[in-house]
Parts: structure tokens; sequence; C-alpha cells
């Protein structure tokens, strides 16, 4: 069953980029590009070598590796609705968080390697934007440990939830979601497809990579959105009751398509605006892990 767990993971993850890109295109009206391109552009970056800076050091061309390593790893304590994932043990939420902390800080030291002052910048975002994320994602996680009583997201989904916490489960899978943007670098948070480097963020402390070492970045990026994904969709279904197969589907479809609908009828946020949208979040996050505690305690607002 772990095996099955990764196929489908993996699946989502090549999924994600295309329905995003296809959602984008529908409501442009236009045709777009191929569901598959993604993938073709990377291929093409992995069969490509990688030019290094003079300024860079052994730091710079470690990162990528260190990148798509934590992601991966990361990525392998996920299930897929009630599959057992292929790493688990209690508390592995939290080596979930600070994988996914780690990637950040990695690349963050690769941005500031190259002694470029644009990507300094990017990387001093990145770090603001990732210790405000952090606490949402370590609520969030920390409400689906109240509801179910364990700590590994292996035993998260394998009992169904009682059903008044059905609207907590939902709200927190919502912050699940919300945080995918701010992770993954996707509209309001970041634009993916600017290049005006005085206001990017994850891909100006990409601009030095090249080849090979920028395949590797997208495919941890990939990655990293499908865990989110796949974890804000296991928590819809163990909210309605939903089979394990219904999960995968579902990380692709709402991802995919909310991603793509906001970036088709949303402006990226001005800078000033994203600490606000990110704290929101992790307001929303702590509302919800206090309404499932006082769930838990049987306490009501009469």
């Amino acid at each position: 069953m772990a095996l099955v767990n990764i196929l489908l993971l993996t699946l989502a993850a090549l999924a994600i980029p295309g329905v995003v890109n296809r959602t984008r295109a529908a409501l442009a009206g236009r045709r777009g590009i191929r569901f598959l391109q993604h993938l073709y552009d990377v291929r093409l970056l992995l069969r490509k070598g990688a030019v290094y800076s003079p300024t860079t050091s052994a730091l710079f061309r470690a990162v990528p590796s260190v990148y798509l390593g934590t992601a991966l790893v990361a990525a392998l304590f996920i299930p897929v609705g009630g599959l057992s994932p292929l790493l688990s043990f209690e508390g592995d939420m939290v080596a979930f968080a600070y994988l996914l902390a780690l990637g950040r800080f990695a690349l963050i030291l690769g941005a500031m390697d190259t002694g470029s002052s644009f990507e300094g910048m990017g990387a001093s975002r990145e770090a603001l934007y990732g210790a405000l994320v952090e606490p949402a994602l370590m609520t969030a996680v920390a409400t689906l440990a109240l509801v179910s009583g364990y700590t590994s997201f292996a035993d998260l989904f394998t009992a169904a939830p009682q059903a008044r916490f059905t609207v907590v489960l939902l709200l927190t899978a919502y912050v699940l979601v919300k945080i995918v943007f701010t992770e993954s670098g996707r509209v309001p948070v970041d634009d993916p497809r600017t290049h005006l480097e005085l206001t990017m963020i994850h891909e100006v402390m990409c601009l030095d990579y090249c080849g090979v070492d920028l395949g590797m970045i997208q495919i941890a990026g990939w990655l990293k959105t499908a865990a989110l994904s796949m974890l804000a969709a296991d928590t819809v279904a163990a909210a309605f009751g939903w089979p394990w197969w219904a999960a995968a589907p579902l990380a692709v479809a709402v991802t995919g398509l909310s991603v793509g609908i906001v970036e088709s009828t949303q402006a990226r946020n001005k800078l000033a605006r994203n600490t606000t949208f990110i704290l929101t979040i992790g307001a929303l996050a702590a509302l919800v892990f206090f309404s499932g505690y006082l769930l838990q305690l049987n306490l009501f607002v009469q």
C-alpha cells in the first residue's frame, strides 16, 4: 500500500501544474499550452549542464539537492486517504514542517551565496514569509492531532472523526489550501511568471540556477505543493467520510482549480500586504484550533 501511496502522490504532483495552466487558459479564453508542458520543460532542463558564477561556493551547488531531498522526504510522510505512507512515526508532523523549513533555509543560503542584491532581497522576503506561515502550518496540524488524538500523519485519517468536528476539519483544510499559495509562491503572495526582480520572491532566489539545478528546484516545488494539497484533501475526505481513493483527485482538483482561478481573477498583492495576508492565515488557524479545543471539551456558548 505504501507503493500505491507514493504513486498517487507523485501523479498528483505532476498533475497539479497542468490543471493550473489549463484553468488559467480556459478562464482567459485561450487554447493554452499542453497539459504536460511543464514536464517537457523540466526534461529539457535536466538534460542541460549547469553554469556557476565564480563568486559562488560549494554551498550554492549543494542547495538544489538539499531542497529536492527535503521536499521528497517530507512528501513521504503524507498519506493518501487511509493508505499508509512510506515513512511514519509519532510526531512526524513536526518533522514534516521542519523539513520544509530546512529546504527553505537552504534556498535562502544559496541565494545569499551569490552576492547579488536582488537575490538577497528575495531571500529576506522568503525568510520573513516562512517565519510568518510556519505557525499557521503548525497550528493546522495541531488541530488535526487534537481532533484525531494522534501525532502521526499515518494515523490521523484512519478513523472517522465525530460529526461535530466536520466544520473544524473543513476550516483546517481551507487554512492548508491558503498555506499552499504562500509555500508554492503563487498569486496573491508571489507570481512565478513575473520577471521584475524588485517584486520577485521565490523566483529571484533561483535567477543564478540553470539546467539540472533549476530542474531539481522546480520538481521540489511540485512535491511540496502536492504534499500540502494532499494533506488538505485528506482533511476534507475525513470530514465527509469519503473513501481513500477520493483524496488524490480531490487534491488535484481543489489546488489546481483554486490556484488557476485566483491567478486569473486577482492581482498580486503589494509586498506590504503580504504580511497581513499571511498573518490572517495564522489567526484563522488559531481560531480553528481554539474552536476544536472547545468542542473537544464539550463546551458550548449559550
